[in-house]
């Protein structure tokens, strides 16, 4: 392996460790009862990380609009934006954001949906037409 393929390698091995950092954090986040600030997010790690790596990630998680945060004294206490449905929503309206023909789009979507999933769509876009949305 020459010396461009190892740094490539490394780049992906540091990008996947980052994302499964942001990962861990948003999981401490999820369960936990109210905002929490990087201090408290450290703690329940219970890892090797500094207090400035959480503050980073949570940095980047906020940016990214993953999660809210608060002033609490000298720092930030931070939340999920949302829970696991609406993150889900939020990556199928980006990826709808991405493609021009979105008809298209959402017709290869709902073909290949099951019968289930179809007739529970169906019916959440009927009750939508009938309350006026």
């Amino acid at each position: 392996m020459d010396a461009v393929e190892r740094a490539g390698t490394h780049e992906t091995d540091s990008r996947l460790a980052n994302g499964k950092r942001e990962a861990e954090v948003l999981a401490v986040l999820r369960s936990a009862q109210e905002p929490l600030t990087p201090r408290a997010v450290r703690e329940v790690m219970d890892d090797d990380l500094s207090y400035s790596t959480v503050v980073t990630i949570l940095t980047r998680l906020y940016e990214k609009d993953v999660l809210t945060r608060v002033p609490r004294g000298r720092a930030f206490a931070y939340a999920p934006a949302t829970d696991e449905p609406g993150f889900a929503a939020r990556r199928m309206r980006q990826a709808m954001e991405e493609v021009p023909d979105r008809e298209t789009v959402l017709t290869r979507f709902v073909d290949d949906l099951s019968s289930g999933d179809e007739a529970l769509l169906r019916r959440l876009l009927g009750s939508d037409l009938d309350s006026g949305r």
